[in-house]
């Protein structure tokens, strides 16, 4: 397994690892030390012997120095810096395959090297994309994206988020753009490409893909972990105490009246952008905790980025949580009302299994098409923004109410939780397709070999 360095990216590859180690695999999980060790604690002991991590060393640098080879409260400027320097492990890597002698990779969407390397070892490779397959449409079209606009309409981003969507296949490392990598990265898969979607959700962007690229997509499934173990979660918070706390005060609020907040771990928010959610939340009138983050090594007071006199006003209505909070924990909890999120594919597919309307609000990368899915599927509502594409609080106020609180919002409401029970339903029916696949494709190195 060799997810790109995301959170968003490590914690599916690790979800999907789990669950073929529960039917017989066992997996080598390669990341950089500082990764390795934030989701060593998520995997409980039963997994110790048949997921074995696997260090992967990038080149330290002063700019660069090994507790930023991760995206996760990485200064959005090195991110440059970062992929060139993951570029750098390439011959690490191709040690480590050397070495561990695989019967199948499994890789993502940044490191075309990746499985070059694996075939000259006569290893098969697999690309598993984290993203959803709307996204893929767009960047196997990035020339002719009319063509998208014409088939599927209602995933095409708003307007000034347009811009922001083809910017990211735009931004280029060591002379290569990242919609060209991932480009190359579907090209070398073997046969079959794995994706983190439903065919409930995405079936007909998963095959136009599927013809697009001449391979079979295979859907592992939302990949939303079950259960928390206790004991993982003391180990996971000897740093996070205001955690019980949260909970508690989740208990206190009806049901459903409480939205979560949260723009996932590597998006910071401008002063801007954060007055004017603090705004929206405060005329919204509902409840709410909102998890704040700042770039790490950045020493800012939570308070002086408040509007003055903030905290004082929303006292016991808003909770602001630093750092970190247990999504998915709080996200189950009977008295969340709905979730104002920016979009990022996991937390979408964390919501959509709880069955927690969405209030979208994508800020970058492939949220704007994600935002789009949710409102095609009817789970959740997009927050608009004004004509120069920034946030409102009227805006987002209303949406907030109209999902949580409105007789407008009960489609929303009825939607998502119909979701929730076609994913419960179907439990581990994709996992069991990708078993077989997969098995198929060892088995094929052995007869080719």
């Amino acid at each position: 397994m060799f997810p790109w360095l995301a959170h968003g990216h490590l914690s599916p590859f690790l979800e999907l690892s789990k669950k073929l180690a529960n039917r017989n695999f066992h997996v080598y999980f390669c990341s950089t030390p500082v990764n390795l060790d934030s989701i060593k604690p998520k995997l409980s002991p039963e997994y110790h012997f048949s997921i074995q991590f696997v260090e992967l060393h990038l080149p330290s640098s002063p700019e660069l120095p090994s507790h930023y080879h991760t995206t996760n409260g990485l200064p959005p400027h090195l991110m440059k810096t970062l992929k060139k320097a993951f570029d750098m492990a390439s011959s690490s890597f191709f040690n480590i395959l050397k070495t561990l002698n695989p019967d199948l990779l499994i890789y993502d969407f940044l490191q075309p090297w990746a499985p070059a390397l694996a075939s000259s070892l006569n290893i098969p490779a697999v690309n598993f994309l984290c993203s959803s397959m709307a996204m893929s449409c767009f960047g196997l079209n990035l020339n002719k994206n009319k063509e998208i606009k014409f088939l599927f309409p209602e995933i095409y981003p708003r307007d000034y988020m347009e811009m922001k969507l083809f910017r990211v296949f735009e931004s280029s490392s060591n002379q290569i753009k990242d919609g060209e990598r991932a480009g190359r990265c579907i090209d070398q898969s073997f046969h079959v490409i794995l994706a983190k979607t439903f065919r409930e959700l995405e079936g007909k962007y998963i095959d136009y893909v599927s013809v697009k690229c001449n391979k079979k997509i295979v859907p592992v499934g939302p990949l939303v972990e079950d259960t928390i173990h206790e004991d993982d979660e003391k180990t996971m918070d000897h740093h996070h105490h205001h955690h019980d706390e949260v909970i508690k005060w989740l208990e206190k609020k009806e049901r459903s009246t409480t939205v979560f907040v949260s723009f996932g771990s590597e998006y910071f928010l401008s002063k801007e952008e954060m007055e004017e959610i603090a705004h929206g939340l405060e005329l919204s009138k509902v409840n709410f905790i909102w998890v704040v983050r700042f770039p790490k090594g950045e020493k800012i007071n939570l308070e002086e980025s408040l509007p003055e006199g903030y905290l004082e006003r929303i006292q016991e209505r808003g909770k602001i949580v630093e750092g970190w909070a247990p999504q998915r924990k709080i996200l189950g909890h009977s008295s969340i009302g709905g979730f104002v999120s920016h979009c990022g594919w996991s937390s979408i597919m964390e919501s959509m299994k709880l069955g927690v309307p969405i209030i979208a609000m994508p800020m970058n990368l492939d949220q704007p098409i994600n935002s789009r899915i949710v409102e095609a599927a009817g789970v959740g509502i997009e927050v608009s923004r004004n004509q120069s594409g920034e946030l409102e609080r009227e805006e987002m106020a209303k949406t907030i109410r109209k999902v949580v609180v409105e007789r407008e919002g009960v489609y929303v409401r009825r939607k998502a939780r119909e979701m929730s029970d076609v994913l419960r339903k179907k439990g581990e029916e994709e996992i069991d397709g990708v078993v077989d696949e997969l098995v198929q494709l060892c088995d094929m190195k052995t007869n080719y070999l």
